[in-house]
């Protein structure tokens, strides 16, 4: 059963300010939470186009979606194919290019994909040591924990999971693969365990959860793929469109942060001036200021919302 519980959903969806006939892109369809919260707003005339790599959760989405899907499409791809997936949609197109009403992105890994003990995402589970969103992708966390250097285990764990011991566990890892493959989850939480003093141990979350982040994050350029696809979504919004991105992490939110702010008007006329000469227009923006957090309702029924960031930002 694929149960996802939705983060800051009325806000995103209401950030979107959904036209009945409009079109719209769900980047992130996971549990189909905000796709279907977008698709009941909508008219016989409009249309969602709801993307994900994950082969399960667009069959739940089939499900949960079926008395809507007379106005939803589903993508099976990365989102960082966006502008390319939206060039082959017709009701997508204006003056041949993609140029759409809104677009919604929900970062970070799925609920189902967390709990779901084969997919090697969770130190809570013993399993193969996987961690891919698209399971057809080259790349698993096997791969790197065996196959990559040292210094660069370290430096995606302290990058991407902000993990202060992240060269004593590179260290370990390093030691241990030298006699015999790592293969499992658990054999890694082991050896984690192992590089971190007892003190730090003992408090904080589990003392493996920002390597499996920094790991997650590397096998699935979760990054590089989320920078991609900002870039393209300012240049597929029609004019009065909304882009909506819900970040987890510290790192995606700084990008989407500085994505916006490069595109926000910024006025070089001295302040004395009485209107502005410069023409630095700016290409969008920000609805909200600063981000939009969770509520104290909804962390107490989900405390996964606890780092959900909301930036919005609106094409000129």
């Amino acid at each position: 059963m694929f149960h996802h519980v939705t983060v800051l959903k009325q806000e995103a969806v209401e950030g979107l300010h959904i036209q009945p006939d409009g079109v719209y892109v769900d980047c992130t369809l996971g549990g189909a939470g905000h796709s279907y919260e977008i698709a009941s707003r909508l008219g016989p005339e409009g249309l969602l186009i709801a993307f994900d790599q994950d082969d399960a959760a667009l069959a739940n989405a089939r499900e949960r979606l079926a008395p809507l899907m007379d106005r939803v499409k589903l993508i099976r791809s990365n989102f960082r194919h966006l502008e390319r997936e939206l060039a082959q949609v017709p009701r997508a197109l204006r003056d041949g290019r993609p140029q759409v009403d809104g677009i919604l992105f929900d970062l970070g890994v799925s609920s189902p994909q967390l709990d779901e003990a084969d997919r090697g995402f969770s130190y809570n589970h013993d399993a193969e040591l996987d961690m891919r969103m698209d399971r057809t992708a080259p790349l698993t966390a096997k791969d790197i924990v065996n196959d990559w250097p040292e210094q660069e285990i370290a430096q995606i764990l302290f990058e991407y999971g902000e993990e202060k011991f992240s060269r004593r566990i590179a260290a370990t890892i390093a030691a241990a693969r030298a006699k015999a493959p790592i293969e499992t989850t658990g054999q890694l939480v082991e050896l984690i365990k192992e590089s971190i003093p007892a003190a730090a141990r003992r408090t904080g979350p589990h003392p493996a959860k920002r390597s499996f982040q920094a790991l997650r994050i590397a096998v699935n350029d979760e990054l590089g793929a989320f920078e991609d696809a900002l870039e393209q979504t300012i240049r597929c919004l029609a004019p009065g469109g909304r882009a909506a991105v819900i970040t987890f992490h510290s790192l995606e939110d700084r990008i989407c942060k500085q994505t916006f702010a490069k595109y926000v008007a910024k006025c070089t006329c001295p302040p004395d001036f009485p209107m502005c000469v410069c023409g630095s227009a700016g290409i969008v923006k920000l609805v909200n200021r600063k981000p939009i957090e969770a509520g104290a309702e909804e962390l107490e029924a989900n405390p996964r919302a606890r780092s959900a960031k909301l930036r919005i930002a609106e094409k000129l």
